[in-house]
């Protein structure tokens, strides 16, 4: 096991650069502080009636997001634009509050599930990001966004036509495209720092969005299935 360990950790050693490294270390210890906050954000929603997810909480999030994507990291005011991720984080747990209930209401084991599937596909396909060949899965962007700006269009069209089957295989495109996302923005990430692009902060909030959207995916998708299973049993 020690042997396999350590030629694991030497693949990564002769992938990455000290520097790269470096940076994603930074970039991944502000995607767990992000994702604790929006854990506390979720207990917030969950637990106590100070904050209740809404419309200004959503714009609020949103607003958050847009301040920090344009001000421009110049080495002083980190901590600030460190407070509008979290910010935003915590707003995104207050979104996900709603759903979260929803499930719970039906069986709370999906909740656990849905995070472990979670991290096993983040974990997987981060992996498999750097330690491929560079610039191995950059074409993916593309087609992803491309992917993605369909699924708009046919959500669109489905508030008028409500096909239940569009709605289910969009739920199925959307998980393999957020997946798909965590192997480019991680390759993306990895050359930006190789040019000289050191803004951890914002390389952590393009990680941290796909990590909730495959969490929401994984969550609604769990509970249909459950909720077929009981309609069986009835």
């Amino acid at each position: 096991m020690a042997p396999t360990f350590k030629s694991f950790i030497d693949s990564f050693n002769n992938q990455l650069e000290p520097p790269v490294r470096q940076h994603l270390k930074n970039v991944y210890g502000c995607l767990s502080l992000s994702t604790i906050t929006a854990a506390v954000g979720v207990y917030v929603q969950l637990f106590t009636p100070f904050i209740r997810a809404g419309i200004l909480t959503s714009l609020g999030g949103i607003g958050l997001m847009m301040i920090l994507l344009n001000t421009p990291d110049n080495g002083k005011n980190k901590l600030l634009r460190l407070s509008y991720l979290l910010g935003f984080a915590f707003l995104s747990g207050l979104g996900l509050g709603p759903l979260l209930e929803m499930v719970i209401l039906i069986n709370p084991s999906l909740v656990i599930s849905a995070l472990i599937g979670c991290s096993i596909i983040f974990v997987s396909f981060t992996i498999s990001a750097l330690l491929s060949k560079r610039g191995q899965w950059l074409y993916l962007g593309g087609i992803l966004i491309t992917v993605l700006n369909s699924m708009i269009l046919f959500s669109f069209a489905n508030l008028f036509f409500k096909f239940q089957i569009i709605y289910q295989i969009q739920l199925y495109i959307g998980l393999l495209v957020m997946s798909g996302f965590v192997i480019y923005d991680t390759q993306v990430i990895v050359e930006k720092s190789r040019g000289g692009n050191k803004d951890y902060i914002v390389h952590s909030l393009d990680l941290f969005l796909d990590f909730v959207n495959i969490f929401r995916y994984l969550l609604i998708i769990l509970t249909q299935k459950e909720q077929r299973n009981n309609k069986r049993k009835e």
